[in-house]
């Protein structure tokens, strides 16, 4: 055998024959319909040892700053219908039909009349998620930021889950989680939904500006992302919902994913509730939003090599 190539697979092998038989078995509509549930089942008391004392200090400071207040906080239920108007947005505006509807007109119409900076043509499909990042960037970042200093002047931003001071103290417990994230991505990297599902620009596979460009989108609306739900939000529910904010705001969270793999709608439930716990914790966003991103370039990156072959130049033809 030659210096850097691998022995072949044997098919008749005991191992090979039980890791196809596993995938066939965890492929079965019942099983993997109800496989979710047991673990999310099994996964409870974990989440509760983990976290049960920093759900209890949410639900103590949260009667405090009840009885401390008087008269109607309207903090929460702004930011709650914020958040049913910003998904709303999102699902029939900041999307890819709205941005071939009515965006990608303009661009065609420069593109014609001589302008080669737009080059539509070659990367419409970036165009159009260039939109879909910038809407999460407006919608879940600048929108509440700007409202939120109209409406209640004395709120400071950094409260948001900006700060960094609790970053790196509980790097640990990240890791832990960035660990366990990882061990479910190589076990279901190879599921034909995963496969056809990563990465959303499917033309990343052209050249490597192609896939870094597609990645840098991702990333920026993950950082809006976890601002939004694990940031502003958080913050702001948990002055009066205590720790079932953590658990409310999962609900949406959750929903956000329908359309992506089944297993992976299911695993943003653990997500919500452990990112969520982490972020109230440590009054941070960053660990989460490094974990996030870790996660996600890795299943585009192992997908890519799996289905569509990584890029071989880094300009696109």
């Amino acid at each position: 055998m030659k210096p850097g190539e691998f022995p072949p697979i044997d098919l008749t092998s005991p191992s090979f024959r039980a890791v196809s038989a596993l995938g066939l078995f965890l492929e079965e509509p019942l099983v993997k319909a109800l496989l979710p549930v047991v673990v999310l089942a099994l996964l409870a008391p974990i989440l509760y040892r983990m976290f049960g004392s920093t759900w209890a200090e949410l639900d103590r400071a949260a009667r405090a700053e009840t009885t401390r207040e008087e008269g109607f906080d309207f903090q929460a239920p702004v930011a709650l219908v914020l958040l049913a108007v910003t998904l709303t947005l999102h699902e029939y505006y900041g999307g890819r039909a709205f941005f071939d509807e009515v965006l990608r007109p303009p661009l065609v119409a420069l593109e014609a009349a001589g302008y080669r900076s737009v080059q539509l043509s070659k990367f419409a499909n970036l165009y159009g998620f260039g939109w879909w990042a910038l809407a999460r960037l407006f919608g879940y970042v600048l929108v509440p930021i700007a409202l939120w200093k109209v409406l209640f002047p004395k709120a400071k931003i950094l409260d948001f889950g900006l700060r960094g001071a609790g970053f790196t103290s509980h790097l640990g417990l990240y890791a832990l989680c960035l660990g366990a994230v990882f061990v479910a991505m190589v076990l279901v990297a190879r599921q034909p939904d995963f496969l056809g599902y990563y990465p959303f620009y499917k033309t990343a596979s052209r050249s490597w500006f192609d896939f870094l460009a597609w990645e840098a989108m991702y990333f920026v609306q993950f950082f809006a992302l976890e601002f939004y739900f694990r940031g502003f939000l958080l913050s702001v529910l948990k002055r009066r919902a205590g720790s079932l904010a953590i658990f409310v705001l999962a609900v949406p969270y959750c929903m956000i994913h329908y359309g992506k793999p089944y297993l992976e709608a299911h695993g943003a439930i653990v997500a919500g509730i452990a990112l969520g716990s982490l972020a109230a914790r440590t009054s941070s966003i960053y660990a989460g939003f490094l974990v996030h991103i870790a996660v996600a370039g890795a299943m585009d990156f192992l997908a890519l090599a799996e289905v569509h072959g990584l890029p071989s130049k880094f300009w696109p033809p």
